[in-house]
This record gives C-alpha cells, structure tokens and sequence, in this order.
C-alpha cells in the first residue's frame, strides 16, 4: 500500500509541476498592441473569445487549438469596441459593445443581431448568466450606473436604474436568478453591491473609500459561495489591490499589487489564484501573477500582457484574455514566435507645462472612444471630474478647463476603453 500511495503522490506532484499559463497562437492572436476583452468557456472544448479594439468573435471547439471567426465590425457594418461575451448555452449568447450596441446570437455566433432595450444603454460592460434562461449586464464604465436583465433567454429586457447606488457598473456576477453582485465605483471609492431579490434591492458589502479607485472584476468560488474576490483599478501614484471575504462579504481584506491598473483576477480556491492587467508606459508589461497564499506573496509567471478577465474551469484547467488568449493546463502547446507587448497608450499632451489659469489639454484618437478626463492632486487625492466626452471619430481633441487651484504638483487621469493613464502637470 505505501509504494501504491508513493506512486499516485509522485503521479500528482509530476502533473502539477506541468501546469503552467502558455499563448494560444493561432488566427487569433492580436495585433497592434491591442487586446482581447474577454474570453468565456460553457466547458473544456467550447469556448468563444471577443476582440475589443478589434471588434471581433472567435470560437473554438478544441479548447483553443484553433478558433473560427464568427463575425467582425466590418460584418456589421460599424466600428465598435466589444467588451464581454457570455452564452446561456451553446447557441444562445450576448456581447456588450461599448458603441451603443448590444447582440445577440442564437445559432452558437454564427449570426449576431443587435438588441432592443426598454431604454438607451451607452455601453454594456459586465455580462452574467444567472440560469438556464436568465442574463444580467451592466454598464457602463463612464458613467451613469444601470443593469439590464432578461429571464427568457433575451427575448425581452428589464432596466434598472443604479445610479441610488454606484456612479459606474463595469462587472456582474450572479449565483443564480436572484442573488448577485456588481462592481464599479461611486463618489467615494470603489464599490461592491449585492442583491438577494433579482436586482430590485441592492445593499452596498464594501467600499474601497479612495475617489477614482474602481472594482473591476468579481469572483464567487464555485467551490464555496462565502469565498468572494475582488480586482481593484487604482489610479497613480496608488497601487491597486486584491479584495477578499471569506464570510459571504461581511469583512473583507484588501491586499496591495505592486501595479496600478489591476483587473483580471481568477482563484481556485481560497489561497490558490491569478491576477493581471495592464499598465501605460510603453516597454513595461505586467503579466499574468501567481499566488498559493492567498495574495501575501505573489510569483511574476513570466507570461501574459493586458489581461482583463482570468476564467476558471477547474483547479487544472482556466483561460485567460489579453494581448493573445491564455491557458493554464498541463497540455505542452506550442507558441511559436509569440511576442507579447503592452497596449500603447493615448497621445495627449498638456500645454504650457507648468499651466497658469487654463488647463489645455489635447488627445488623438486612432479610433471611436469614450474618454473620462479626471483631476487629483499629487498624492493621488480625487479633486474633480474634468470631462465625460464620447468620441465618434478619428482624430485629434483640445480641451481646456479652468484651473482656480492652488499652486502645486497635479495628475490628470484619462480613462478610455483600452485603459487609463496619468499626466503630471504643475501650476
């Protein structure tokens, strides 16, 4: 019997030693330093994963050996930015765009068509299915807060106004029809809701009480409903942070990540996890981090860049979104050449630097974006929301603002559908 239980711990110890993130290269892989936005599995073999930038649905049904694409913006005949995809099953499924558009699909992706809501949804950021025919989104990043719901498979659509409770939604996650969570930001921080009726009530679990921080991705484990996860987007100079409860949200610990921009997170079990996100200078990467403790100690993997969503199969087996799409097994699959690079930031520029009475601002945009223009003073303390801009077009923006503030060292933040960055000015 000990030789028996030798062998199966060595067995165990082998397949573990082999478990490691690698790049799926295949026609998917990015380009242009832009991302993918979310990746989603209904099992180990399908899957579909949704291009931002790019607008673009991929489907696979070998677990990422190779992917079809289904549709793409010039397919719809617009330019959009698609930020999530989740299916009820195999051939029902949704994408939240942040260009005014919500689709549908009822054929697995072969065809999408665009939704009709009881009222105007500028972005969908978060999508959550809640059974077999229910789905929950929410939006939008930049404002105002909202969730949208259907019960019969998208047939028709509830809204419902947030705004009591948060001042952006970017991510929704039920349990089932009636108890869920959303995450975004109000005026105080970054914030986590929760709702045991459906979304007709909501009480707030945590906030994280510095103005401009948001939390951007939410995790429940599978394994143990008590144990919820939090990703937190910071602003510089503040890092971000890992959240978690392990009481069902009552008390929650806050863990710092040595990166500003923290969005993707994924756990297997309470210790055991991953992290990413991006960050805004050009040359810097942050991959894909590993805890085994519960986030005291984290390990660089050496892969991954942009992430934004980690999903979770099982303790052996998860995906992950960013610049290529990502997978942890212990499958030895081939990369390639893969060269992985970080997402390049806005051009924008203040000037005069140092300002006098008037803050001039000027951004190019290489494509149709959304831009929230914020104000913090040199420790990172919020002072004021500057501009909430849509923008439909290629091009260069000037924006100038009154500055009766004091003397001193000032950051301003933009954040736009491919991540935020910071400037630093003196007046």
């Amino acid at each position: 019997m000990k030789k028996i239980f030798l062998g199966c711990l060595l067995f165990s110890v082998f397949v573990q030693a082999q478990l490691q993130w690698r790049p799926l290269v295949s026609a998917v892989t990015n380009v242009n330093n832009q991302r993918f936005d979310d990746v989603f599995f209904l099992n180990e073999n399908l899957g579909w994963a949704a291009n931002g930038a790019y607008a673009a649905v991929y489907k696979t049904t070998d677990g990422g050996q190779t992917w079809t694409t289904q549709v793409t913006e010039a397919d719809l005949g617009g330019n959009y930015y698609f930020r999530n995809i989740e299916f009820l099953n195999e051939n029902i499924g949704f994408v939240g765009t942040l260009n005014n558009v919500f689709l549908r699909t009822t054929d697995g992706g072969v065809h999408w068509n665009p939704v009709t809501l009881p009222q105007p949804t500028p972005a969908i950021c978060g999508l959550a299915a809640a059974g077999p025919n229910t789905i929950y989104g929410c939006g939008a990043y930049f404002s105002p807060a909202y969730i949208i719901k259907s019960t019969d498979s998208g047939e028709t659509w509830q809204y419902i106004n947030m705004t009591a409770y948060a001042n952006a939604l970017v991510e929704v996650f039920f349990l089932d029809e009636l108890h869920g969570f959303a995450a975004g930001s109000d005026v105080n921080g970054g914030v986590i809701l929760k709702t045991t009726d459906g979304g007709v009530t909501w009480t707030t679990l945590y906030n994280t009480n510095v103005a401009g921080e948001y939390v951007w991705k939410l995790q429940v484990l599978q394994s143990n409903h008590n144990v919820i996860l939090g990703s937190v987007e910071a602003n510089a100079p503040n890092f971000g942070k890992m959240l978690r409860s392990v009481d069902g949200g009552q008390n929650w610990i806050s863990k710092p990540l040595p990166y500003v921009s923290v969005q993707a997170i994924g756990f297997v079990n309470e210790n055991h996890g991953w992290m990413g996100g991006y960050v805004s200078t050009v040359g810097e990467n942050f991959p894909i981090l590993e805890t085994t403790d519960g986030g005291d100690t984290w390990v660089d993997t050496g892969v991954g860049s942009n992430l934004n969503r980690v999903f979770v199969l099982s303790d052996q087996l998860a995906y992950a979104s960013g610049t290529a799409i990502y997978k942890y097994s212990d499958v030895n699959l081939s990369t390639g050449n893969f060269h992985e690079q970080n997402r390049i930031p806005l051009k924008a520029t203040v000037s005069p630097n140092p300002i006098k009475d008037k803050l001039n601002l000027t951004v190019e945009f290489t494509e149709p974006d959304h831009l929230v223009v914020e104000l913090y003073d040199a420790t990172g303390r919020f002072v004021k929301q500057l501009k909430l801009d849509e923008i439909t077009s290629a091009g260069k923006r000037n924006y100038s603002f009154d500055f009766p503030y004091a003397s001193g060292a000032y950051l301003l933040n933009l954040h736009n559908n491919t991540g935020r960055q910071s400037i630093k000015f003196i007046k």
